[in-house]
């Protein structure tokens, strides 16, 4: 990859955007044209437009109510040569809607997305502005790295993963090389042959950072047999921040819904892990915390498919609040992980006590489900699963 130098200029002011059409560029030097908004702000139908725009035109939307590839259809449908989305996303990102699973594949002309400040810019521009978006992407093969006990029962799999990249930006130890360590120890502690009664598959994802693919391709393709046999996903990010918190993923939805998520969403069964590991973490001498839920995580896929899920962090680059400053230690108002896709985020810089205290609560949590998945804590047996395959 070629990352270029995407920009916005306006009136003689550069600004930087993101490119979203991963697959297509702007001609040599960009692209010029008038900026219009449609009469909608979201631009996600032909009908939100006036009718025709000029020719060249640039389409300015805002980053509401429908994905990135709706904008861009209705987009070109009235006769726009590029398009831009303004968004200014909260703690948590970009709205979920936006960028649908493998959006960047259905985006057929230059796309980029800029800020509130530079959409303010375009708001008030009365010229033309010039868009340049020169990042060269192209297609890699990425893998998935899968292995199941010997010994279980294989219609109760306990699926256990993390993923195996880090961002560009930065060397990836916490994130996610902290889960990838803790997922594999278990694994080489628990072994192919354990008396264990579930099987549980160890799988480590490919692309990640790019949108989930690596996951998304492995449970999309599982048939509603595959997926019936799968008892639950236990998932493993960022198990050794530097200004560590102890969260469990939400799964009884007790705390503030993540975006995106609603209770309905959330597979029965889910609660009960949640139990299990804030169990673990109380014993560990850690009072847990929830962790919203949300769509941009290696547990989407698998919660869209009806499979309970869980999972365990030390939190990313939210604020720790002094209420969990006194709780767990630590600075109060410091990115639980300061370092967070970021160059800094080395070996020297993981909390080693932390990964301790996470790392045995893996262990914890696939053996005691690989020996019942039943009980207060248990999820749906085999004979109550109807899973579906998604298209």
């Amino acid at each position: 990859m070629s990352p270029g130098k995407p920009s916005l200029t306006i009136a003689g002011s550069t600004y930087s955007v993101d490119q979203a059409s991963l697959l297509v560029r702007t001609p040599p030097g960009g692209l010029s044209g008038q900026p219009v908004a449609p009469t909608q702000p979201s631009g996600c139908a032909p009908g939100d437009y006036p009718g025709g725009l000029p020719a060249g035109a640039i389409a300015v939307v805002d980053d509401a109510r429908c994905s990135v590839v709706d904008k861009q259809n209705s987009a070109r449908a009235r006769g726009a040569a590029a398009l831009i989305v303004v968004s200014a996303p909260a703690g948590q990102g970009a709205p979920s809607t936006l960028f649908s699973p493998g959006y960047y594949k259905q985006l057929t002309m230059p796309v980029a997305v800029v800020t509130s400040y530079g959409g303010s810019a375009l708001a008030h521009a009365t010229a033309p502005v010039r868009l340049v978006l020169d990042a060269e992407n192209v297609k890699i093969t990425s893998r998935n790295v899968l292995a199941q006990t010997k010994t279980g029962s294989t219609n109760d799999v306990i699926v256990v993963g993390a993923h195996l990249d880090g961002p560009r930006s930065g060397p990836g130890i916490n994130d996610n090389g902290s889960g990838v360590a803790a997922v594999l120890e278990t694994a080489l502690q628990l072994g192919p042959l354990a008396p264990v009664n579930n099987a549980v598959r160890f799988v480590f994802w490919g692309a990640d950072e790019d949108g989930l693919n690596g996951v998304m391709d492995y449970v999309f393709g599982l048939d509603d047999e595959q997926l019936n046999d799968i008892a639950m996903y236990l998932n493993f990010n960022l198990l050794g921040s530097p200004n560590a918190g102890f969260f469990t993923d939400d799964g009884d939805q007790s705390g503030p819904p993540g975006q995106g998520i609603s209770a309905a969403d959330v597979p029965e069964g889910s609660a009960g892990i949640e139990r299990t590991l804030s169990g673990y973490l109380n014993l560990a001498g850690k009072r847990p915390a929830d962790m919203p839920l949300g769509t941009r995580t290696d547990y989407h896929p698998f919660m869209v498919t009806g499979i309970p899920i869980g999972g365990m962090s030390t939190g990313a680059s939210q604020l720790k609040t002094p209420v969990q400053a006194r709780l767990w230690g630590g600075k109060a108002g410091v990115g639980f992980d300061p370092n967070f896709q970021g160059p800094r985020d080395t070996i020297d810089n993981i909390n080693r006590e932390a990964l301790a205290v996470m790392g045995s609560g893996v262990a914890y949590a696939v053996g005691s489900y690989a020996m019942s998945i039943s009980g207060v804590n248990g999820v749906p047996s085999h004979d109550k699963r109807h899973r579906t395959r998604l298209p």
